[in-house]
């Protein structure tokens, strides 16, 4: 059944996101889908709802304001409940797939207090594709989307700060490692997320450690 969902939603999700370039693409929709399935499979929760939400959960990443400011996903729930009146879901459905839409980036490290096994279950997921050697690259295609710096040296790398999504921009793509990528493995709410977000952890480290060396002329 929500295979059959998926394809009668896939023809509105990517004209949504055809013209992506910050890493939030189709590509990031159904590995994040992927993901949260096979958390799902160990950890319980609904399939049908996870699967659906996960297709749907970037929506606010393409969206603009007109104050230019960062979107929050519960300001896409009207568009969510748009795309998901052309599938065949009953109100509790689309009312659970919101819910997990709108508080997935509500991280409990930041002070929030999620208890939804399929919103936990989303957040590990996307937080999965956060990190290793695709949360590499998709972390330089969006801080170069958004015209950010790859480094500023002269600004502490402090791992004490916590990044908050409402926050909006990191100073540089390398601060965003130490201030949110660098914690996700320690933070995933499911130990099926933990032990697959070790080694992506281990990797970035590795990246970031190098990436240091040369920017300061270590050879």
């Amino acid at each position: 059944m929500l295979e059959k969902y998926i394809e009668e939603l896939k023809p509105y999700v990517i004209e949504l996101f055809k013209d992506d370039s910050s890493g939030h693409d189709i590509g990031h929709l159904v590995r994040t889908m992927n993901a949260a399935l096979y958390i799902q499979e160990k950890e319980g929760g609904d399939r049908l709802i996870i699967g659906i939400a996960s297709f749907l959960h970037d929506i606010h990443r393409i969206m603009k304001s007109e104050d230019n400011r960062v979107i929050l996903p519960v300001e896409t729930i009207p568009k969510v409940k748009e795309i998901l009146s052309h599938v065949d879901l009953n109100e509790e459905q689309v009312n659970e797939i919101c819910y997990c839409i709108e508080h997935h980036e509500d991280y409990n490290w930041n002070g929030n207090n999620v208890d939804d096994i399929n919103a936990l279950i989303l957040q590990d997921a996307d937080n999965l594709d956060a990190i290793g050697a695709i949360g590499i690259v998709r972390t330089f295609a969006f801080t170069g989307a958004h015209k950010l710096p790859l480094y500023d040296d002269s600004i502490p790398l402090d791992d004490s700060s916590t990044f908050k999504e409402e926050n909006g921009y990191d100073q540089s793509t390398i601060h965003h490692f130490y201030h949110k990528l660098f914690k996700l493995g320690d933070n995933m709410n499911t130990k099926t997320a933990k032990d697959l977000a070790d080694k992506r952890v281990e990797f970035m480290k590795n990246f970031v450690n190098e990436f240091l060396d040369e920017w300061n002329g270590k050879c």
